[in-house]
């Protein structure tokens, strides 16, 4: 069972629930939530609106001119992770873009991609059927996998596939037939524009009839005349989707190497709720088990620039800035729409290189030390309980004396700040 943590969380309590689910918090971020049952600190960061920052500079649609609008959807992207006041919206929506992924190197038009993210955004906390029905529906996922050309007679397999093996049960649960039924189960989902392929004109969802194989198909052992909505019921209600998703889950947000009991309490969950993603993540978010795993994720480059900023509570920076931090996200191989494959990121102990190491540093020294960095007089125990997730650090006899700057940059660059 997934025992629920009894205690009002501590100051360390707090810390790690915005290290791990919000991107880090400053001192007083992490003082609101200090004393609140688990449960209410979550439903704090779970309370979030909808709407974008109305002052992010970065508009994917003045950029189109210059061929910058894949970038300027990119850098929209960081801004709101750096400054949006709901940061476990953008934690959430970066990490099921690592499970449902699509890539700009396919899909370039911005508003496909805008839509995307909307999708995400909207459905991160829902059943995790719509969240997977409405994010395969969008334009830039049937872009990005080719059901644009998965047609009645000529069917294409590649969105079948991977909805089966990486968005939905994982590998060793279906069957090379299920894909086939399961491609001609989703002829005729398209999206207006698509008989040019031209990314510009990708718009709205659209289902064709004529290209729809509308014949009997047996999938995952049911037999109907199905669609693709019906492919996307049948693979989240099956046993393998609360297991196989519930351990990505777990990696990513309480450690790297769940028990096969512990994927079991979550699965129970799971059923109980009918894949209902907000009463799961509470659940795990506000669990015991939760709360004695600290410091066991390793920290993404995204995560490592993103939450060095967020716990410093670095204020709107020029462009520039924003600008420098996806050219180090391309260098250590983590930028936002731009993952290396279908698969998403491997995440976990491939972010750790010497090549990694050292931009990290200088990240962090850009941040601490540069021209724009706003440390200021902040005191050694609010900077090790933003940073390091506990006013006593470890460090302490060697960063007494320091200025803090200097003692932000040594513990930004520290072993354990590269765990969370």
């Amino acid at each position: 069972m997934l025992r629920p943590y009894r205690q009002k969380l501590s100051l360390e309590d707090a810390a790690h629930l915005l290290r791990r689910a919000a991107f880090g918090g400053t001192p007083a971020q992490i003082r609101a939530l200090e004393g609140l049952a688990p449960e209410a600190a979550v439903e704090t960061l779970m309370n979030y609106s909808l709407e974008g920052m109305k002052e992010n500079p970065f508009n994917p649609a003045d950029a189109l001119k210059n061929n910058q609008e894949v970038r300027a959807t990119q850098l929209r992207w960081l801004f709101e992770m750096f400054h949006s006041p709901a940061p476990l919206r953008e934690r959430l929506a970066f990490f099921w873009h690592g499970h449902f992924p699509i890539g700009t190197d396919k899909v370039r038009a911005p508003e496909a991609l805008a839509q995307y993210l909307r999708t995400l955004r909207t459905h991160a906390l829902d059943k995790f059927e719509t969240l997977t029905l409405e994010t395969v529906k969008t334009p830039a996922m049937l872009r990005y996998l080719d059901n644009d050309l998965n047609k009645k007679g000529k069917p294409n397999e590649n969105l079948g596939r991977e909805l089966f093996e990486l968005f939905t049960l994982g590998i060793g649960h279906y069957s090379e037939n299920d894909v086939k039924e399961s491609a001609r189960s989703l002829t005729g989902w398209t999206f207006a524009g698509a008989e040019k392929r031209k990314d510009q004109i990708i718009r709205e969802f659209v289902f064709s009839q004529k290209e729809h194989d509308d014949g009997s198909k047996t999938v995952l052992g049911q037999t109907g005349k199905w669609g693709g909505a019906d492919i996307v019921r049948i693979a989240s209600a099956h046993s393998a989707t609360p297991r196989f998703i519930g351990k990505k889950i777990w990696q990513a947000f309480v450690a790297p190497d769940p028990k096969p009991e512990e994927l079991e309490d979550l699965a129970t969950v799971w059923d109980g709720s009918s894949g209902d993603l907000r009463q799961i993540m509470t659940r795990l978010l506000s669990s015991d088990t939760f709360y004695r795993r600290k410091g066991m994720v390793i920290r993404s480059p995204l995560e490592h620039a993103i939450s060095s900023a967020r716990a410093l509570g670095l204020p709107v920076q020029d462009e520039k800035f924003y600008q420098s931090t996806l050219n180090n996200l391309v260098g250590l191989g983590q930028v936002p729409l731009s993952p290396p494959d279908v698969s998403g990121w491997e995440g976990g102990r491939s972010w750790i290189s010497d090549g990694s190491l050292l931009t990290r540093m200088q990240m962090s020294a850009a941040l601490t030390l540069g021209k724009g960095a706003t440390v200021g007089k902040s005191n050694l125990k609010d900077l090790s309980l933003a940073l390091l997730g506990s006013e006593d650090t470890p460090h302490k006899a060697v960063l007494e004396g320091l200025s803090a700057p200097q003692q932000a940059y040594l513990m930004m660059i520290s072993p354990e700040y590269g765990l969370i």
